[in-house]
């Protein structure tokens, strides 16, 4: 009986320090739950007495420096933050600046403590438009039916089916506008394609979204000059152009911020041709935590496709041959 009582008295407490919680009030709380558990222990006789007083005093001290904003900062929040700092990988002025540019919607609210719930509700949910749904219930389902995800890992690339339609029917110019042969659809439209190839083939997933994320479009439409934009856009959403993001390396794989490798951009041979690229020069000796590679070239082309590494390669230099 007495145990079936004080689990009761715990579960209450608990749901005292909760309720609170959830309303952005831990710190009461917290001290209500503490001080109940104190007045339910004075109750049953506050035994050992010595014993009570001395947790009575700590959960009075720190309820004390817990409670007063400055000396809280003074006595835990700086030592915390220290230390958390000192665990965390530092943040590169590259992320910094990224981090910073960008804004957040409603989702900002989860980490406030107290979500505006209200505005969530009056909240204008997005949909997707006539021409958007019809995309995604032609084309989309169209490339699907030529996908098999096992026959594609086994061979290591898209069916040129697959490749053919992927380039023809605009996938690899989602983003970009109409007025530059692209299909200017939303960024909901984008997901929602991506999101039906990946239930097929998530390399054909891949290959559609990187193009329209990580690829050199959006950025050409922010910061590039007209005559890039007439220059590379139109080839981008025809797929003449398919864009690659060149991110790994032995021991970083794909953290940027880890990335060791530094490359020149310059003119050279490849292939027999002249073209503009990016030479990675060898690793820096042989007792390197990783062996030398050689030199690469970051322009490549073949008589099916031409393959642009547009993170090495300077959009505003003259077009390769």
């Amino acid at each position: 009986m007495q145990f079936l009582s004080f689990l009761l008295l715990a579960v209450a407490l608990a749901i005292v320090f909760l309720g609170l919680a959830s309303a952005g009030r831990a710190w009461l709380g917290w001290v209500l739950a503490v001080a109940g558990g104190l007045c339910c222990w004075w109750l049953q006789g506050a035994t050992p007495r010595l014993l009570f007083w001395i947790v009575s005093g700590c959960a009075g001290l720190l309820a004390l420096t817990t409670g007063l904003p400055p000396l809280r900062r003074v006595l835990f929040t700086s030592s915390i933050l220290r230390l958390i700092g000192a665990i965390l990988p530092k943040m590169s002025e590259t992320e910094r600046a990224a981090l910073e540019a960008g804004t957040v919607g409603w989702d900002g609210e989860l980490f406030s403590g107290s979500p505006n719930w209200r505005a969530l509700a009056e909240g204008k949910i997005p949909g997707l438009s006539p021409r958007e749904q019809a995309f995604l219930d032609g084309p989309v389902e169209d490339l699907c039916r030529l996908l098999d995800d096992e026959q594609v890992t086994a061979d290591g690339d898209l069916p040129p089916e697959a490749w053919q339609r992927i380039k023809s029917q605009g996938f690899m110019g989602m983003i970009i506008p109409e007025s530059y042969g692209g299909l200017g659809m939303s960024a909901l439209a984008h997901s929602q394609v991506v999101v039906k190839l990946s239930s097929r083939c998530l390399t054909a997933a891949v290959t559609v979204m990187v193009p329209n994320s990580l690829g050199p479009a959006e950025l050409l439409l922010h910061y590039g000059t007209d005559e890039q934009k007439r220059h590379y856009l139109p080839r981008l959403a025809r797929g003449e152009e398919v864009p690659c993001f060149a991110l790994t390396e032995p021991f970083a794989g794909s953290d940027a911020a880890s990335m060791r490798a530094k490359g020149v951009v310059c003119r050279g041979t490849w292939q027999g041709r002249d073209v503009l690229g990016m030479r990675l020069p060898p690793g820096p000796s042989a007792t390197s935590p990783w062996r030398p590679w050689p030199p690469w070239w970051a322009w490549r082309s073949s008589s099916s496709t031409r393959i642009a590494c547009w993170a090495a390669r300077r959009i505003w230099a003259s077009p390769a041959p």
